[in-house]
This record gives C-alpha cells, structure tokens and sequence, in this order.
C-alpha cells in the first residue's frame, strides 16, 4: 500500500502531536510543514525529517505529491485553511475547534463535500480505552435512563501562556477556556448524552488580561431529559489538576479522570455483567493533556482515505461541541436560555 503524504500547516504548540503520529505510522510519510516563521518551519522540517518546508500554505497546497494536511494554526485561521486545501484536492485534518463559527465550519464542510476530500476534527479523547469502553456501556443499554453528567476542566494557564502571541485569548482566533481548552470534554459530554435541547451560562474574566472567559460555567438540558453541568477554567493554581468527565444512569455511574480523561476513576453498574478484563487495562499515563489520542486519529483518517467510510470525528461531528459552545456564548450575552441547537 502506498504511503499517504501528509503536510503539517502550523509549527506550534500543537503540532508536534500530528508529527508524532505521522512519523510512527508505517502508512504515512510527513512530506513538508509550513510556519509563517521560517526558522520554526525549518526546525520542524529537520526534526521530523520533512522533505520540505513553506512558509505559505498555499504554497504548500501546490505540492503534487501532498495528500493530507493537518491543520495546528490559531482557531481563527481553521476555516479559510481547510477550505483552501479541500479545493486543492487535499484531505483536511484540522484541530479543534474546527471554526470560530457554524457558517464557517459549514462552509468547510461543504467545501469538503464538494472536492471529495475527507475532513477530520482533531478530538482525539475520543480514541481514549476508557472512553472508548464508557462509548460501549452506553451503547449497551447498561447505564438504563441517563440521569445527569457533568464536564470539568480545571486547569492552569498563566499569563505567560497568552502573552506568547497576540491572537491567544481573542475572540477571533482563539476564545477562552471554554473554546479552547474544554472543547474536548464538551465534545465528550454531548457524545454521550445525546442531542442537547437548552443551555444557560455564565463565563468571567476573573484572572488574565485576555478578551476572553478564563473561567466557564454552564448548565444543560438534553432532549433525553437528562441534565447536564459544563465547569471550565485555565486559573486553577498551581497547576493542571483534571480533566473529568461524570456520567450517571438509574444503573450506572461512571467517572473518567486523569489530566486527560484517560483514567477510570469510577465504574459501577447493577448488572451482573462480566468485565472484559480489568479496569486497569482501559487506563494509561499520558505525558500532558494533549493525551495520546493523535495516534489512533491519524491511522483511523489513513483508513478513511482509503476507503469509502467516513473518519471518525468526521465534520458533522465536530462541529457539534462548537455548537454547544457558542450556545454558552450567546446565553452570557443575551442572559437568557439558548434553545435554537441541531445537536
């Protein structure tokens, strides 16, 4: 089977997971990365042993030879990206959130649809054993009704962290905690819980100079009729504490901890059902909160550009978290309760 060539938009914070992935996977071949800062595409291009490197993407879209591009820019900059490759003929992985807003990520989506290429949305918690093993107890029927579940992200950004570049913590090329950093868990609850109905939030910016919340709350109301509670923060002192995702049934109650939901904190069911091995083998140590998901992305997106399927988070899917999340916003801007979801 031949190789897929991958290209990597983007040389910062994020990046190197897509690297990563693609450098230890047989079926791809990261052939060139593109940054606006030459010296940090070139030190990508040598690191991970890139045929080439850009520093404009469109440049880069002009390769013959490029297949895929992942997509690690500033949020704001997803969209225009992703619709610039898709008309190259390029399949498009990019990372959360896919856009600022749900025309931009319909539009991408379309543009998509209209080239035949795949897209990908970068939530690769998804991939995660525990919960991939709390995907199929729901699938099972074995929590019975599903009652209420929370997503909490309490994590810590100092100032530094958004004084590394000016688009950190704007409103048109990053968001806040709940944009940015909880997205992931948010797209895990709504996963879970099913369509959500209503939303109502409060965010603050309590501790950094930023535009944005550092500080997210909000409660739900799913179509089931199950509640739901969203808690985010990057000002929690004096570091990361967890990354929780709290799921609860009339039979079940599952907890999914760790710096990256990549522990099972908790795992109770009435039935009498035998575990398919033990709790430990669904639970790993992951390095930071980025996790280890990438891996299981890119060879799952290889799959999908040789086939005819879709990739897992494909982008209906991820948009949804960002619907959820711009309901929060509007909820804080209007004070009242955002009902107009598709999710």
């Amino acid at each position: 089977m031949k190789k897929i060539n991958f290209g990597i938009i983007g040389c910062g914070r994020i990046a190197y997971k897509h690297a990563e992935a693609i450098k230890k996977n047989e079926k791809a071949n990261l052939l060139c990365v593109c940054d606006v800062i030459k010296e940090r595409a070139v030190d990508y291009k040598d690191k991970y042993g890139a045929q080439n490197h850009y520093t404009d993407y469109h440049e880069l879209l002009k390769n013959p030879d490029l297949n895929v591009v992942s997509i690690c820019t500033p949020s704001g900059m997803h969209a225009e990206m992703g619709i610039a490759a898709a008309k190259a003929g390029k399949h498009v992985i990019v990372e959360k959130p896919m856009a600022m807003s749900l025309q931009d990520a319909d539009d991408l989506i379309q543009a998509c649809e209209d080239n035949g290429v795949k897209l990908a949305v970068c939530f690769q918690n998804r991939f995660n054993p525990p919960v991939q093993r709390l995907r199929r107890a729901l699938e099972e029927g074995r929590f019975g009704k599903l009652t209420h579940a929370s997503a909490v992200v309490r994590w810590f950004r100092p100032q530094d962290y958004y004084d590394q570049a000016p688009w950190r913590g704007t409103r048109a090329n990053d968001g806040g905690c709940l944009m940015n950093q909880s997205i992931h868990n948010i797209d895990l609850l709504q996963w879970m819980m099913g369509p959500v109905e209503s939303v109502f939030g409060y965010t603050a910016n309590n501790l950094r100079k930023i535009e944005c919340e550092d500080v997210g709350v909000a409660v739900l109301k799913f179509k089931s009729g199950a509640l739901g509670v969203i808690e985010a923060s990057t000002t929690v002192y004096p570091e990361n504490l967890e990354e929780t995702l709290n799921i609860f049934g009339e039979k079940g109650t599952v907890v999914l901890g760790g710096i990256a939901v990549n522990k099972i904190e908790t795992w109770k069911f009435a039935d009498s059902k035998e575990e398919n091995g033990s709790l430990g083998e669904h639970q790993q140590e992951v390095p930071n909160v980025y996790g280890f998901g990438h891996n299981a992305l890119i060879e799952d997106f290889i799959k999908a550009v040789h086939s005819s399927k879709e990739p897992y988070v494909d982008g209906r899917e991820g948009k949804k978290a960002l619907e959820v999340v711009l309901g929060v916003y509007n909820s804080v801007r209007s004070g009242e309760v955002v009902k107009n979801f598709s999710v």
